[in-house]
């Protein structure tokens, strides 16, 4: 396995990781908190960054053929 395909095999997993801690921060968390919000809120934006991410690596891996 290439570095690359890790590097993208590692984002995809942190991006389903984020999409699981938003899932238990507004759905299956025991009470709501300002702790479990505040995770939340940190788990979208990483759904956001990381795909935007991985389109960014991917096309400096492309320029640099790598």
């Amino acid at each position: 396995m290439s570095l690359r395909s890790f590097h993208i095999v590692f984002i995809t997993v942190c991006t389903l990781f984020c999409v699981f801690l938003v899932m238990w921060a507004f759905v299956l968390a025991p009470e709501p908190s300002a702790m479990a919000t505040g995770s939340g809120i940190a788990g979208i934006i990483g759904i956001i960054l990381m795909p935007a991410y991985a389109i960014c690596f991917c096309k400096k891996a492309n320029k640099l053929q790598l």
